[in-house]
């Protein structure tokens, strides 16, 4: 009761997925009648629930989505009524044209030209045979009136406000760039410190595993915005930007950052691991890559705000500078190290190779 009543209120205050949600729900309701007024009260269509029927389903999360939808549905209830019609005229017995029809509705079902419509095929060889006596003119009228559904669904999503989900990718971006920030400063602010706990580092490798399926969120709500501005008039009429490049390369920036924040904590978790004595880098050369973590959480974070939100180029230019200067402090660290235990140095050299993939991944994507 207390989701229900803060979606509301969500839905109330602003822009927000419950207030989309909302919406389609109510598109799809206005669909449904705008379809049984025509069909069933003004022209008395002899299978009007067909229309409504049709209408609310097509009502889709994108405006592609119901075009291509509705055509794919079209299409397999034209196959399945047509079968349905002509096994059962010629049958003249309903139970044994079932027995014939569905079997061969559902095959059809499968046809990958169908999609994720196929099931309709069968559901429309169902309504053919158990909705009274089979004849060409009712099944004439059932197509006409799936046909008419169909270009109501399509049409009410396509003008009554058509779903936008610019909004969410960005949000999504930005939820996942933020992650990946709070991740790398916290493990910096541990090595800076002078932590080493194994359960600590532990759950840091664990939102670190974690932040990967943000990233995929992230790349699957990017694609699912671009399809929604496909054949939608809100951007014919410049009220939604396109979905450019900067947000590819914005889950790209990501999916690397999510891959080596991985290899870092990691690193940082074997090297907090109680059946390894002694492995861990010199305190000096464990601050140093701490400001290294440090500044590739600010980079990443100016980078999304460059991207989507406030003008701060010059910033992140600066800031991939200085990571440039602390990666090549870091070289020099190693070089000079004076340690002869192995596995610090390995320890320390694994955390490097970390540091120079994010690093070089920050600078192309700034340049």
């Amino acid at each position: 009761m207390a989701a229900a009543v803060n979606g509301v209120r969500r839905a109330c205050a602003g822009p927000c997925r419950e207030r989309d949600l909302t919406v389609q729900a109510v598109k799809a309701a206005l669909a449904a009648w705008v379809a049984w007024a025509v069909a069933g009260w003004w022209l008395h269509a002899p299978v009007a629930f067909v229309a409504p029927w049709v209408a609310v389903v097509l009502v889709e999360s994108t405006v592609y989505r119901s075009i291509a939808h509705g055509l794919q549905q079209l299409g397999a209830i034209a196959a399945g009524t047509i079968a349905a019609t002509a096994v059962g005229l010629l049958l003249h017995d309903t139970v044994l044209a079932m027995a014939v029809v569905l079997p061969l509705a559902m095959l059809l079902g499968q046809w990958g030209r169908l999609g994720s419509q196929g099931i309709y095929a069968a559901t429309g060889a169902l309504f053919v045979l158990t909705n009274g006596s089979v004849s060409v003119a009712t099944s004439a009228a059932r197509l006409a009136e799936a046909l008419f559904g169909a270009v109501v669904g399509i049409t009410v999503n396509a003008l009554v406000r058509p779903p936008l989900y610019l909004r969410d990718s960005r949000t999504v971006l930005r939820d996942a760039t933020e992650e990946a920030h709070d991740i790398l400063r916290d493990v910096a602010d541990g090595l800076a410190e002078g932590r080493w706990d194994a359960e600590e580092a532990d759950a840091w490798h664990g939102r670190a595993l974690r932040l990967h399926r943000l990233v995929e969120q992230a790349r699957s709500t990017v694609q699912w915005t671009r399809e929604s501005l496909r054949a939608n008039l809100r951007r014919r009429t410049g009220t939604a930007p396109p979905v450019g490049k900067e947000y590819d390369d914005a889950v790209v920036v990501l999916d690397y950052a999510a891959v080596h924040t991985a290899g870092v904590t990691r690193t940082v978790l074997e090297a907090a691991a109680d059946d390894r004595p002694a492995p861990r880098p010199h305190p000096q050369l464990a601050r140093r890559y701490a400001q290294f973590l440090c500044q590739t959480a600010r980079a990443l974070r100016l980078y999304s705000h460059s991207r989507f939100a406030d003008e701060c180029d010059d910033a992140l230019h600066e800031a991939v500078a200085e990571l440039r200067g602390t990666l090549q402090d870091l070289r020099r660290d190693l070089a000079g190290s004076t340690t002869d235990d192995p596995d610090e140095v390995a320890t320390y050299g694994a955390l490097l190779a970390q540091a120079h993939r994010l690093a070089d991944q920050l600078v192309t994507s700034e340049t």
